[in-house]
């Protein structure tokens, strides 16, 4: 018997058993579905992740205040002094978030060739603006920044323009709207916003530009925010508690590193720490933060891979069984095949092949399945349209390798039957 008529009769006989069919198929394809979905999700949440975090783009960095842990209990640490007293005093000053003083100190004294810097603070997510009659929720986000902050956090003008360094040095109430905060005010036309009055936290404010929109990340909007002058933010809301952050990007992608080592350097000094203490303040390169999420993200794919393959584990299993019951069934076939000529060999190789068979179409239903599913978790994010085409290929194989695996027993006991006991066979 040639090979194609072999493959032909094992699909009519796949065909023919269509409950049975069905079932295994579908176990095997809700193994490979929980697999391409998960896997799918977790690419669409890459690519938002990667679009959500890019926003300094690969070439920034930004120095942040960094909380000093002090161990009680007399523990070994950089910063003991001799007295008790010396060393609440020492660890008290270590604690002290970065001032603005700090801030423009390092702004206008680090040099570095080609590297742009700039102050910001966050002003607070809980704050109201109102134009005219209309008023916005309690959780517009306010951020304070100099003339380079929406380059550095890669914002872009949709009308009006942006702060000059006079502006900002001279604290005027000015500010830039966000995408979602216009619309609620003026609608559509959003140009007519252009310097008219708002008030933020009943405090009236020009309004210089507005902002492109950016969209949202996890249900939350980033464009539900007013940006407005950081020396403007510590006259009218401005608390001493609070942290300022500096940003700096540089030309190019290999500068980076050498930034980063003069930044940590010259601003240990502006902090005042020594030579044996740790440096009491962060410095986060722009893709760190993407870069923790997809770790995270990994492990979240291993957990997957474990689910998928325990699934197609039982469902190799079950297809063993399946072709095993088959084997029983059709022992009178087996014996009139082999009666009139057919080889062990044919008859291995058909119940091999309806083996993969049906394992094969478990795995194109459960693609389909999963790709379909991860895709719906892409639109709650608002990324474009995912296909992880290396798993739909690692699928695939991995349901030939489950059904091959599955049919060599039921095969070999196929072809090991005897055709003169397999026609008397009841």
């Amino acid at each position: 018997m040639k090979f194609t008529d072999t493959l032909l009769l094992s699909f009519r006989t796949v065909k023919s058993n269509k409950l049975r069919t069905g079932l295994t198929v579908t176990i095997i394809a809700f193994g490979i579905m929980a697999l391409v979905g998960i896997i799918t999700a977790i690419k669409a949440m890459n690519q938002k992740f990667s679009e959500s975090f890019s926003s300094m783009g690969a070439n920034g960095f930004t120095i942040r205040f960094k909380e000093r842990n002090i161990n009680f209990g007399g523990g070994r640490g950089d910063d003991l002094a001799v007295s008790k007293k010396g060393k609440k005093e020492k660890q008290s000053n270590l604690n002290k978030p970065i001032t603005r003083e700090q801030a423009e100190y390092f702004i206008s004294h680090f040099r570095f060739p080609g590297a742009v810097s700039g102050i910001s603070v966050f002003g607070g997510r809980s704050n109201i603006l109102s134009f005219n009659d209309k008023k916005t929720s309690p959780n517009v986000v306010l951020l304070a920044g100099d003339e380079n902050y929406l380059d550095l956090n890669a914002y872009k003008l949709l009308y009006g323009r942006n702060f000059t360094a006079g502006e900002v040095s001279g604290a005027q109430n000015l500010c830039i709207l966000g995408f979602d905060v216009a619309k609620s005010f003026f609608g559509e036309a959003m140009d007519r916003g252009i310097n008219t009055t708002v008030r933020i936290n009943n405090l009236p404010y020009r309004v210089l530009g507005i902002l492109e929109g950016k969209g949202s990340t996890f249900g939350f909007s980033r464009d539900n925010m007013v940006v407005t002058g950081y020396q403007n933010w510590a006259r009218n809301f401005g608390n001493p508690a609070t942290s300022y952050v500096i940003a700096v990007k540089v030309a190019a992608l290999k500068q980076l590193d050498a930034a980063v080592g003069e930044a940590e350097s010259f601003f240990r000094s502006v902090r005042k720490n020594s030579i044996t203490e740790a440096s009491n303040f962060a410095i986060d390169k722009s893709d760190s933060a993407v870069q923790t999420a997809m770790n995270v993200l990994r492990y979240i794919r291993w957990a997957a891979i474990v689910i998928g393959v325990i699934t197609l584990l039982g469902a190799a299993i079950g297809l063993m069984n399946i072709m095993l019951v088959s084997v029983s069934e059709r022992t009178k076939e087996v014996g009139l095949v082999k009666a009139l000529g057919g080889k062990k060999r044919s008859v291995k190789t058909q119940f091999l092949l309806e083996a993969i068979i049906i394992s094969v179409l478990g795995a194109l239903l459960g693609i389909l399945l999963g790709i379909v599913i991860g895709n719906l978790f892409s639109l709650v994010l608002h990324t474009g349209f995912v296909v992880p085409w290396d798993w739909v290929v690692y699928g695939i194989v991995i349901c030939t390798i489950v059904g091959l695996a599955a049919g060599i027993y039921p095969a070999v006991k196929a072809g090991r039957l005897n055709p003169i006991e397999a026609l008397r066979y009841e």
